[in-house]
């Protein structure tokens, strides 16, 4: 693990964890209503989460986050981060912040939902919501 992805881990745990758990809540009541453990509709997931996250005033933190947590690696921006793309996506996965650094490109993922594919290829894909928030943090 390289040390950049390694401090933005640290930094994350330590001083996010409140924007992990306000993830994890928004994750949680889109999967609610749900009559089973999983849904193929995946618009309910994508612009669920997102309709979720603005309305607790998360999504447009998520930018601050990004910055201090580059920061945390010793890097800077180029750019101020802002509340959409390249910085900050919502996927059918959950939340994604990205940054290029000196390195290469920080990737972090707070994956609430996981993509089950069918063997059958002609079925959609299915999302299910998973037992917490599954941190990932890379460089590409």
């Amino acid at each position: 693990m390289s040390h950049p992805v390694r401090d933005a881990r640290r930094r994350i745990q330590t001083e996010h964890a409140p924007v992990i758990e306000a993830i994890q809540d928004c994750a949680d009541r889109i999967a609610e209503p749900w009559d089973t453990s999983r849904t193929t509709d995946r618009t309910t997931v994508t612009d669920g989460l997102r309709s979720e996250l603005e309305s607790s005033g998360l999504f447009e933190r998520l930018p601050q986050v990004l910055a201090d947590v580059v920061a945390a690696t010793g890097h800077e921006l180029s750019a101020r981060p802002v509340a959409g793309p390249p910085y900050v996506v919502v996927t059918s996965r959950g939340p994604v912040l990205r940054a290029t650094i000196g390195p290469g490109r920080l990737v972090i993922r707070f994956d609430v939902f996981d993509v089950v594919r069918d063997a059958e290829p002609s079925q959609p894909p299915a999302y299910r919501r998973h037992n917490g928030v599954k941190l990932g943090v890379s460089l590409e």
